[in-house]
């Protein structure tokens, strides 16, 4: 089968790429394969939190996220040890936070519904790029593209196949999920600290920074099936690999503990963060990378937003090349680099080389405590609000 844009990965990096194509380009809507090698709904191991900059991008492709089950945060609190920054948003939520299983499910269906043909079971083992186009060798046979995108996440097998010796830099997650609030033990008061009945808003917590742990500790409300429940894990970008460390999930265990939960008590699950880097490619002639494929942020390893936005720079560069009928991709970094979310994936991963290298207990406490209204100001320029000026 052969077809003009071939979407490796059913996920938001890829559906969104195919929705953008298929509102600035729809006499191409009939010529975009996806293959996604899981069944929806699949399980999908995210933390799940959408900031305002993915509700603007989906906004502006006509959808609105308030269809999938969620939960509303009303405030993001950034802290060392248990003191800090509180971001809320007057009037509206802060975060909203959904299940990736369920939102790339409805997002699946949305573009299946405009159009966009979804080939689910198909696992690709293959990438053979060319003169004239791309083989992609799945077992379901082969398929012929003029074009493929990469949309399968950190671990996938685009990159591995197209550049096989880029630098990789690769954050390791651990997430677990709880009931909203712990049983009380028998003898506990009811007002005892950690037993309250749950935290509102969401909490990230640089505590493991000074042990070379480069990252922090969370928790927000999630829910599933309508049952409220918390979301609680560990982020480290592993800059400080070099560094003796403890096991990645003892800050976890501290934290959760801290609140009355014992981690014993629940599955543990973990998984890799492939992160932007300014200096790694995104592509090859006839094929580029989105989403985690091509890095999601360093700082806090969100992806979803990122995802969002990579699909509409690389749908703008699909179009355009099509139209020139030229298929170098050599311009496709630059327009990324230029874009609102190339400017924000940059501005992160100064951040990051900043935030977590300078790890001191000093300097945690005086970023997050003491220089609140710095950091404030820097991540409304430089963080956020980059949706908006996403070419849609």
């Amino acid at each position: 089968m052969e077809k003009d844009v071939l979407i490796i990965g059913g996920g938001p990096s890829g559906l969104s790429t195919a929705l953008h194509l298929a509102k600035i380009a729809p006499h191409l809507t009939s010529r975009i394969l996806i293959l996604e090698k899981e069944h929806y709904p699949r399980p999908k191991l995210c933390a799940g939190g959408l900031v305002a900059d993915a509700e603007i991008i989906l906004q502006r492709l006509g959808l609105d996220v308030r269809e999938v089950p969620h939960v509303d945060v009303s405030a993001a609190h950034f802290y060392f040890a248990g003191k800090g920054i509180k971001i809320s948003v007057p009037g509206s939520h802060t975060i909203r936070v959904i299940r990736r299983n369920e939102f790339d499910h409805w997002l699946a269906k949305k573009a299946e519904n405009r159009g966009v043909e979804i080939r689910q079971g198909v696992t690709v083992r293959d990438i053979i790029p060319n003169q004239d186009g791309v083989t992609v060798e799945t077992d379901k046979g082969n398929f012929r593209a003029q074009i493929v995108v990469g949309a399968d996440g950190s671990n996938g097998i685009t990159r591995k196949c197209v550049l096989p010796n880029a630098p990789v830099y690769t954050a390791r997650v651990l997430e677990v999920i709880t009931p909203n609030s712990p049983l009380r033990p028998s003898g506990t008061s009811p007002k005892s600290k950690g037993f309250e009945g749950g935290r509102d808003g969401a909490y990230f917590d640089f505590f493991p920074v000074p042990d070379n742990i480069a990252g922090y500790v969370w928790d927000f409300p999630t829910q599933i099936n309508g049952e409220p429940m918390r979301c609680w894990g560990i982020y480290d970008t592993n800059l400080l690999a070099d560094q003796e460390r403890p096991p990645l999930k003892n800050p976890l265990t501290e934290e959760m503990a801290r609140h009355g939960f014992n981690l014993d008590d629940f599955e543990l699950k973990g998984h890799p963060i492939r992160w932007y880097d300014p200096f790694n490619p995104v592509s090859v002639p006839r094929v580029l990378l989105v989403g985690d494929a091509a890095g999601a942020d360093p700082v806090f390893g969100e992806g979803i937003s990122i995802a969002l936005g990579y699909g509409a720079i690389a749908a703008h560069e699909i179009r355009e090349s099509i139209q020139r009928n030229e298929f170098s991709f050599s311009r496709y970094k630059r327009r990324l680099v230029r874009s609102g979310l190339g400017q924000t994936l940059f501005a992160r991963w100064v951040i990051t080389n900043i935030i977590y290298p300078l790890k001191w207990r000093w300097f945690q406490i005086l970023l997050w405590r003491i220089l609140k209204p710095i950091v404030i100001l820097v991540a409304w320029i430089f963080v956020l609000n980059w949706g908006k000026r996403i070419k849609i």
